[in-house]
């Protein structure tokens, strides 16, 4: 998760959650607490709970273990530290980590690293973010598992030098020449961007130009014309950016894919229990339509994330984005699908 975000754009709790189908709606599953459930008891959550899809951020074997048979798909993370071994070769991971539990689980998409980022503490992987890509849908084609498995990766808002207004949205120069050859390879193989999506560092760190009600979904109006198009609300605006952002360097026909989306509890500017129950909820029924630019179809999105992660790093408010407490007691009233 981004730890900030350019602020570059203008701008009821009862412990129940209710069973439901997951079309759109993922959950994103960080382990990084030494007070979490054990990963059987996370994916029996999962499913006691209706959500369908998950995402896991390194090859947890106990994650995948529990996995099998559940019916859950899954994103699996490339840590952005195996980078550089997976840019020399990678069919012993796809092997040991993909190929030996398929098709009891059911992989969806693996993300070849998170949020690198040539301009900042991320930049020395940048070099190996597609040759690990490369080696790894190679890996996947050998196994067999290519119509089953696509191979991205997971950038975010911060890499975009424009986004104000959506369709001015463009990555900075430094960002462009990493991206580029990424979108092209996504292109050719048919396969989406993943993107982490957050309004709330947006707002959090530009509270005087972006108000609250738009990047809660409570708008009561149009926020931002932008061109024929209108928005109410500052996902879509951030998500249009970033598809404006992916034409410009040759992916006008590539889908993107919410790999993180979510709103803290506490610790932070905005970081509320209701405002994020307003976030959650409204952004689970509003992902069932489209954006203004892309109208129409459910936008696939994981809501970060399953758990309150008390080891998590940076800003207190890190560690307060959970769905659930570690005692597996919801802290919204959601419904998930």
């Amino acid at each position: 998760m981004a730890i900030l975000y350019k602020a570059v754009l203008l701008g009821l709790l009862l412990p129940i959650i209710h069973n439901a189908g997951a079309q759109s709606i993922g959950v994103c599953n960080g382990r990084l607490g030494n007070n979490l459930p054990s990963e059987q008891e996370t994916v029996d959550l999962y499913k006691s709970s209706g959500i369908g899809r998950m995402r896991i951020y390194d090859p947890n074997q106990a994650t995948l273990q529990a996995l099998r048979g559940s019916n859950i798909e899954l994103i699996l993370d490339v840590p952005n530290s195996d980078l550089q071994a997976l840019a020399s070769d990678a069919s012993t991971w796809v092997q040991t980590n993909v190929k030996a539990y398929s098709p009891d689980v059911k992989f969806r998409y693996i993300s070849v690293g998170n949020e690198v980022d040539p301009n900042n503490g991320n930049a020395p992987y940048v070099q190996f973010v597609l040759p690990a890509m490369k080696n790894i849908h190679s890996a996947i084609v050998a196994a067999g598992l290519q119509d089953q498995i696509k191979v991205s990766t997971a950038t975010y808002s911060g890499l975009l030098a424009t986004s104000y207004p959506p369709s001015n949205g463009a990555f900075g120069d430094s960002a462009r020449s990493f991206m580029e050859p990424i979108i092209s390879f996504l292109a050719s193989n048919n396969a989406p961007l993943l993107a982490n999506i957050y309004p709330y560092f947006a707002y959090a760190g530009d509270t005087q130009n972006i108000q609250l009600p738009y990047a809660l979904f409570t708008s009561p109006g149009v926020v931002v014309t932008d061109g024929s198009l209108q928005y109410r609300n500052l996902f879509d605006a951030l998500l249009d950016a970033m598809y404006s952002a992916v034409e410009k360097v040759g992916g006008q026909n590539l889908e993107i894919v919410v790999s993180e989306s979510g709103w803290p509890s506490e610790a932070g500017t905005g970081a509320s229990v209701d405002n994020a129950s307003t976030y959650y909820k409204n952004l689970i029924s509003h992902v069932k339509g489209g954006t203004p630019k892309k109208p129409g179809s459910a936008i696939q999105t994981y809501l970060f994330g399953m758990f309150d992660e008390n080891q998590k790093g940076g800003d207190e408010t890190e560690k307060h984005f959970g769905l659930f407490s570690p005692n597996k007691q919801p802290k919204y009233q959601i419904t998930f699908g």
